[in-house]
């Protein structure tokens, strides 16, 4: 008899359980269903902000409408400036969280698999962990100057030490089983580390970094403050100055767009990557 596993969840599901569709509890639900939820997650916002900015009495100052922010977008695009802003952040962004993500991944698999290392390192990581990284504004003007190297020095002390404690923490939670597993089979410390270990945790790193990828974004807004020409963060700043919340929407959209792009991209890197992870989901 040959039975799917929804068939199986069916039959083994308590009878007060009632069968529902919306509320699956750790379930997968329907395509159109998922389709048309992620739908209203976006139109809905949008259709709210097109009614009370049409029919409420609102100064467009304090909140434009769709379409004023939709011409400020268009205006700042034929100029290129948008252009130029979009770019300076995205480099930023990606230099400063691309050398925190390749130093904090080792170092946070060393503190999860080895107990020596976390004794080091933990403490300072968690001191260093409740600094707020705007504070070393000032001895990083001190120390780099106003250039790009204090920007991104600010990004790479904002993901770096959340990263490797989040890293860490996924390494713990290895089951020793699959160590003891690997030495039993012959294995040595170093193939534990990289064949047993890291393939278990990487859909945990991956998570890691999708979720310190909005810290980073978060901290260019206030790194762009240093003495910047050009990027989202001195967009933003320079139209709060003069009253045009139309560009300073322009400039949160944009970043909002873009880390969503990014989300994707990590959610697909994942399902690539880690595709037993993905089916277990």
């Amino acid at each position: 008899m040959n039975e799917t596993p929804s068939s199986i969840r069916n039959y083994i599901r308590p009878k007060k359980i009632k069968p529902t569709v919306f509320w699956r509890l750790g379930e997968d639900i329907p395509k159109p269903l998922n389709t048309a939820l992620v739908i209203t997650s976006i139109g809905a916002p949008l259709l709210l902000w097109w009614l009370v900015t049409t029919f409420g009495n609102i100064d467009p100052k304090f909140l434009p409408s769709p379409a004023k922010v939709m011409e400020a977008f268009g205006r700042l695009w034929s100029t290129r400036e948008l252009l130029k802003d979009t770019v300076a952040s995205l480099w930023r962004v990606g230099v400063g969280f691309i050398l925190a993500a390749a130093v904090s991944i080792p170092i946070g698999i060393l503190m999860g698999s080895f107990a020596s290392v976390r004794a080091l390192l933990e403490p300072l990581f968690g001191l260093m962990r409740y600094m707020p990284a705007p504070a070393f504004i000032p001895l990083l003007i001190l120390y780099l100057g106003i250039g790009e190297e204090p920007k991104i020095t600010l990004i790479f002390i904002g993901v770096f030490f959340f990263n490797s404690l989040m890293v860490m923490d996924t390494v713990k939670f290895v089951p020793k089983d699959l160590i003891e597993a690997s030495y039993i089979l012959g294995g040595d410390r170093k193939q534990a580390l990289l064949q047993v270990i890291f393939p278990h945790v990487l859909p945990g790193i991956i998570d890691a970094c999708r979720i310190n990828l909005a810290a980073a974004w978060q901290l260019v807004i206030v790194s762009e403050l240093i003495a910047a020409t050009e990027g989202l963060g001195r967009r933003i700043s320079v139209a709060g100055r003069f009253l045009r919340t139309d560009e300073i929407f322009v400039g949160l959209i944009v970043i909002g767009v873009i880390g969503l792009s990014f989300d994707l991209f990590f959610q697909y890197l994942l399902r690539v990557s880690c595709k037993w992870a993905s089916q277990k989901r």
